[in-house]
């Protein structure tokens, strides 16, 4: 294989493809150690000619621009073929809202691939690609998936900055419906879980009508909902938290799931903290890098709320669930139950080793911890 290195040829000998795609390779996993958050995926292409191709994908337009440096100062000639997200096929509506009660995310653009994850209706997506009837999105904790078409509404920017303007509400009940008219009897619309966003239209003997963001409308039960900019403002409770945490005793796991109908662990801890507008990682292996870190050691630094973290190490967080007091913590395992860390205590497993623990309600607005009034994808002006 021959290279260039300012316009001389030199022999594979000085610099081998091998090595180059190595180094490449490292240099992308220093500008994104987590794959679940951003996009770079970038090679080099043999062509058995003194020029190579640079091909791949990216979402990130500031690491392909570190990449073509890198390449460029070790005087590699190449062809950047590289495509950036969001694909240019998709126009001015790069931006969505999931328009179910749960929306699922998969790995892949396949209705059968790996669930792993969810949004709630009217969560914010970012679109990034399109594959087969399949988007591929970003939710505002950065996670990146596959979501079928329909499960979200596309807008453009201009759209999704009037939808910020609007009068919103949320749904705080744990389960619920959308009617077709103000009273129960109504045919229903949609289902609606805790942490639902949705347009508020008007007041009607005691429901508001609603607009879903894929334009369909409906009666909510007023005592159900709470204005956007209340829900924001609120204060976090960390006994509201544990409240709808402990509503979800006996709900059966999901791998993936992050609703009330089911969840996975992180997915159990995300909602409850959802709920007090707080957005949280995505996965527990991301949530046990961010807050204040707690000594575990001893039982009497905890306080309710805290989050605790189990794993083969603490390299190797797999499990994640929120303390409640006196050794114990409600987790999503199997089913959402209370276990302890005690060893004295009959719920506890000399299985799950404790790693870590992190206090959310002190790092509000630090990274991986977000208020949704001050998350710009929720907010014109946060």
């Amino acid at each position: 294989m021959l290279l260039i290195y300012a316009g001389t040829m030199v022999t594979a000998q000085t610099m081998s493809y091998k090595t180059l795609s190595q180094e490449l390779q490292s240099l992308q996993k220093q500008l994104v150690p987590d794959k679940r958050v951003a996009i770079l995926e970038i090679e080099l292409k043999d062509t058995l000619q003194p020029i190579l191709v640079l091909m791949g994908e990216t979402d990130l337009p500031e690491a392909k621009a570190q990449i073509t440096r890198f390449l460029t100062d070790k005087k590699v000639l190449f062809v950047d073929s590289v495509r950036l997200l969001p694909d240019a096929s998709l126009g001015n509506k790069t931006w969505a809202l999931a328009t179910l009660s749960v929306s699922n995310i998969r790995a892949l653009p396949d209705d059968a691939s790996e669930l792993v994850s969810q949004a709630l209706m009217g969560t914010p997506l970012k679109i990034l690609d399109y594959n087969n009837k399949f988007y591929r999105i970003q939710t505002p904790d950065q996670y990146i998936g596959w979501m079928d078409v329909s499960g979200l509404q596309l807008f453009t920017l201009e759209e999704i900055d009037q939808w910020k303007k609007s009068g919103r509400c949320l749904f705080t009940s744990m389960t619920g419906f959308v009617y077709d008219a103000p009273r129960k009897k109504g045919e229903v619309v949609s289902d609606l879980v805790v942490g639902d966003l949705f347009e508020v239209e008007s007041t009607v003997r005691g429901y508001v009508k609603i607009r879903i963001p894929d334009g369909r409308s409906g009666f909510v039960r007023k005592s159900d909902c709470i204005s956007f900019e209340d829900w924001c403002e609120t204060t976090p409770d960390v006994k509201i938290i544990m409240s709808v945490a402990r509503k979800q005793l006996g709900s059966p796991y999901l791998w993936g799931g992050a609703s009330s109908k089911s969840a996975d662990c992180s997915g159990f801890v995300k909602l409850a903290y959802y709920t007090q507008g707080i957005i949280l990682a995505r996965d527990a292996s991301q949530q046990a890098r961010y807050g204040e870190t707690i000594d575990y050691s001893t039982i009497d630094n905890l306080q309710t709320g805290d989050l605790l973290f189990f794993g083969r190490n603490a390299a190797h967080i797999t499990h994640v669930g929120i303390y409640l007091g006196k050794g114990n913590f409600i987790h999503d395992s199997g089913r959402v139950q209370i276990s302890s860390i005690d060893p004295a205590d009959s719920k506890y497993s000399p299985a799950r080793k404790s790693q870590a623990a992190r206090r959310i309600l002190n790092s509000l607005n630090t990274e991986g911890i977000v208020r949704v009034k001050d998350h710009p994808w929720y907010n014109l002006n946060p």
